[in-house]
C-alpha cells in the first residue's frame, strides 16, 4: 500500500468504521448507566437533590486547598493537558475545517501560534502526568494496563498531529496518515475504556451531589 493508499484508507473507510464504532460505543455506555435506574428512596426528603446536584458539579470541579497541596502535581498537569486537549482539537484551523464538513458549520479559529503552544503544553503535562504515576509509590501501585492505555491512546494523536503539522521526519502524507490513524484508534478504544469519562463525570458528580441532598448531608 502506498503513503497516498494508505492516507486514503484512513481518510475513508478507516475514519468511518472507526467513528461507528465510537458513536454506538458511546450510546451504548450511556444508555447502560440511563438505564440502570435506582431503587425508591422511601426516606423523608431532608434537601433538595437538583440544586444539591448542580452545586456538586461545580465544587468537585475546583480542589480545596487540602487536595492541591496534596496531589499539586496530578492536578496542574491534569487541567493543563485537558485544557490543551480542548484548545488544539476544537480550535485549530484544520480541525474546525475538518468538523466543518461533518456537522455543516464552523467557527473562528485561534492563531496558529496559540495551538503551536497549547501543543507543546499538552505534550509537557501528559509526560508529567506518567512519569508523576509511574514514579509516585501509590499512584504507581493504582495503575494499571487500562490507565496506560488509555493514556497511550491520547497521547498518540497529540505528538503525532504536532509532527505532522511541522512536518518532521516523514513525506506529510505519510505524517497525516499516521496522525489520522492514530484518532482513529482514539475513537475505537474511547468508549470501553476510562475515558468515557468525558460523557459521564459530570452524570456521575450530579447524581452523588443529589443522593446526599436528599439525605440532607454534604456532598
Amino acid at each position: 500500500m502506498t503513503e497516498i493508499e494508505l492516507l486514503s484508507w484512513a481518510r475513508g473507510p478507516g475514519l468511518q468504521i472507526a467513528t461507528i464504532i465510537f458513536v454506538a460505543g458511546v450510546v451504548i455506555r450511556v444508555l447502560e448507566i440511563l438505564l440502570l435506574g435506582r431503587k425508591a428512596n422511601l426516606a423523608e426528603a431532608k434537601g433538595g437533590e437538583m440544586s444539591s446536584g448542580l452545586k456538586t458539579m461545580i465544587t468537585r470541579t475546583v480542589p480545596d486547598r487540602t487536595t492541591f497541596k496534596r496531589s499539586s502535581v496530578t492536578i496542574v498537569s491534569g487541567y493543563a493537558f485537558h485544557i490543551g486537549l480542548f484548545v488544539v482539537c476544537f480550535l485549530s484551523a484544520p480541525h474546525i475545517l475538518f468538523l466543518k464538513d461533518i456537522i455543516g458549520f464552523g467557527w473562528p479559529s485561534a492563531p496558529t501560534a496559540v495551538i503551536d503552544a497549547f501543543a507543546v503544553i499538552t505534550i509537557i503535562a501528559m509526560l508529567v502526568t506518567l512519569v508523576n504515576r509511574l514514579t509516585n509509590r501509590v499512584m504507581r501501585y493504582l495503575t494499571n494496563f487500562e490507565d496506560l492505555l488509555t493514556w497511550f491512546v491520547t497521547f498518540l494523536p497529540v505528538i503525532t498531529g504536532y509532527i505532522a503539522f511541522h512536518r518532521i521526519g516523514m513525506t506529510a502524507p505519510t505524517l497525516l496518515a499516521v496522525h489520522i490513524l492514530s484518532v482513529e484508534l482514539l475513537l475505537v478504544v474511547f468508549p470501553f475504556t476510562k475515558l468515557m469519562h468525558a460523557f459521564t463525570l459530570f452524570i456521575a458528580r450530579w447524581y452523588n451531589g443529589a443522593i446526599s441532598g436528599y439525605r440532607g448531608v454534604a456532598s
